[in-house]
């Protein structure tokens, strides 16, 4: 596919992007999807929602009360953009790292490095140092900004390679501070429409991440598709949700959906499931995004009374049991929006909402996007046959430098590694995960990267990873581990090696089933067979003991 002429004086981002036969194929099929050629999302999201929807319109509240205005939000927006430009000398196509949890102060640091020209990538605060080196190898930033609650670990990781500006804290001298020294005046970087505009890490299946490359209009394809005809948002609706900015489902649902039709915001940095709820009803939220999980837990407590003020709910980031729909429909009266999407596709490509949802699917493929099942050697399959699911739309996978990209284009078809089948009107129903993805809470984690981190640990042998399926997460980490000779395999040993896991990588990808084992199951050429391991916890293995989070 032939590139505009690109606005980045940096051209890391286009220089790996994949070979163009190695494109999926690209689809503009609706009127909103016909972008101007030079396009820079962060402008439109802001500059033009000030313009059509006024500056003191609310844009993002928080639990504590604070409450942001469009204009300021394009003010703060814009010193950020000063900031990197005057201050760190941040030119178009640099990278710039984010790191922090959700709050007012991250989305004016990803709008003001979109509007610099930069390519933004965002992480997720629990990362750990050697997480992070891994992903400054990878993406090569000019600079980062982080939380000053999150400093360590990236400073860590970051040494004298990449400078690293706090947000917040006493210093005098972090962004906010540098911030309020700006004029808040900032034309945005004149990008092209196919300039990178993020680079997203998924977790893989393989120990190495893989990195998603998006444009600044796939930003506003996924608001004028999934948002647009799926959601239907107004002006007056309240968004709020449990995802990170650094998964690009929160990204979608909590700053590019309301920004893109007016809309306000809720960020909570971090809660439960029942303290969501309380802050979706002391914000009276209208539309909430989080996980299967997140349901569960608010109806376990009794607490469906404070969803109240919601007249849509989204439920993705892992498979939606058919028993949580209707659990939910019964004692709230919401319908739950499933969906399903990927970091590759950047947000939520079927899916289906009110009457046309049905029971037990997933939905049909969202107006701008189409859908089909594959077999194994990519051939379409017909109704109700069981296969991999594969998506054509705007938006499609593009892996920075990765030979993977391979694996999941087949014949113009995003292969997003989840088996499902088609009825004859369209609607797909999931069945599994075709890959080594273990999605819990909502959160994809990547079994190897987990059984590196144990190990590390001196006293394993081996192991090896799975998912167990769980009723209350999806599915749970679980690790079988061989022991050295003469190390107990008791309760201590096994908290120890969780702990060790905690300290490695980010916490919510430790095994919270711990089987030690005298020796892994191995085929014939001696590799090892993981689904064996998945059999004998269906039908063999006790519910583990409860752990805490």
């Amino acid at each position: 596919m032939e590139l505009t002429p690109s606005a980045h004086q940096d051209s890391f981002a286009r220089d790996n992007l994949p070979p163009a036969e190695q494109w999926p194929t690209l689809e503009f099929t609706l009127p909103e999807l016909q972008y101007p050629q030079q396009l820079n999302a962060a402008s439109v999201l802001i500059d033009d929602a000030v313009r059509r929807f006024g500056a003191d319109r609310p844009a993002l509240l928080t639990p504590d009360g604070t409450v942001w205005s469009y204009g300021e939000l394009q003010r703060h927006a814009n010193q950020a953009a000063q900031v990197l430009v005057e201050d760190l000398g941040i030119v178009p196509g640099n990278r710039v790292m984010l790191r922090s949890p959700n709050n007012p102060w991250l989305v004016a640091a990803w709008l003001g490095a979109l509007k610099a020209g930069a390519v933004v990538v965002t992480v997720m605060p629990a990362l750990r140092a050697k997480e992070l080196r891994t992903l400054l190898k990878l993406t090569r930033p000019a600079a980062a900004l982080c939380d000053h609650r999150f400093l360590d670990d990236l400073a860590q990781a970051a040494g004298n390679d990449v400078p690293v500006l706090a947000m917040g804290g006493s210093t005098g001298t972090d962004l906010t501070a540098r911030c309020a020294a700006k004029s808040g005046e900032f034309d945005a970087v004149p990008t092209a429409a196919d300039d990178v505009a993020l680079l997203g890490p998924t977790s893989g299946t393989t120990g190495t991440p893989k990195i998603t490359m998006h444009f600044h209009r796939d930003i506003l394809a996924n608001a004028d598709t999934f948002a647009r005809h799926i959601l239907k948002p107004t002006a007056e609706d309240v968004f709020a949700g449990s995802p990170p900015l650094a998964f690009t489902f929160g990204l979608g649902g909590l700053v590019v959906f309301p920004l893109r039709f007016g809309a306000s915001a809720l960020l909570t940095e971090r809660t439960t499931p029942v303290e969501l709820a309380q802050a979706v009803h002391n914000a009276k939220a209208t539309i909430l995004f989080t996980a299967p999980t997140a349901y569960k837990a608010i109806l376990k407590e009794r607490a469906e009374g404070l969803l109240a003020t919601l007249r849509t709910a989204v439920s993705a980031g892992e498979h939606l049991p058919v028993e949580t729909w209707h659990a939910v429909h019964e004692r709230t009266g919401l319908k739950l929006i499933n969906g399903i999407g990927a970091t590759e596709m950047l947000h939520v490509f079927i899916s289906a909402a009110g009457e046309d949802i049905r029971d037990g699917a997933t939905g049909t493929a969202i107006p701008g996007y189409r859908a089909t099942i594959l077999d194994e050697d990519g051939r379409e399959l017909g109704e109700d046959a069981v296969g991999r699911l594969a998506v054509i739309g705007p938006t499609g996978c593009r892996y920075l430098n990765d030979s993977r990209q391979a694996d999941y284009v087949v014949n113009g078809w995003n292969v997003t590694g989840d088996t499902f089948r088609r009825d004859g009107d369209g609607y797909f129903y999931y069945q599994a995960r075709s890959d080594n993805m273990i999605v819990s809470s909502g959160y994809n984690i990547g079994a190897p990267e987990v059984e590196a981190a144990i190990d590390q640990h001196p006293d394993v042998v081996e192991n090896a990873v799975v998912g167990r399926p769980d009723p209350e997460r999806g599915s749970l980490v679980c690790a079988f581990i061989v022991l050295r000779e003469g190390v107990p395999a008791d309760d201590a040993k096994r908290k120890e090696i969780q702990d060790f896991v905690k300290q490695a990588i980010a916490p919510y990808k430790y095994p919270r089933q711990v089987n030690f084992v005298d020796a892994l199951p191995r085929n014939p050429s001696g590799k090892l067979q993981h689904f064996r391991l998945r059999e004998q916890l269906a039908t063999e293995l006790p519910a583990p003991e409860p752990q805490n989070a």
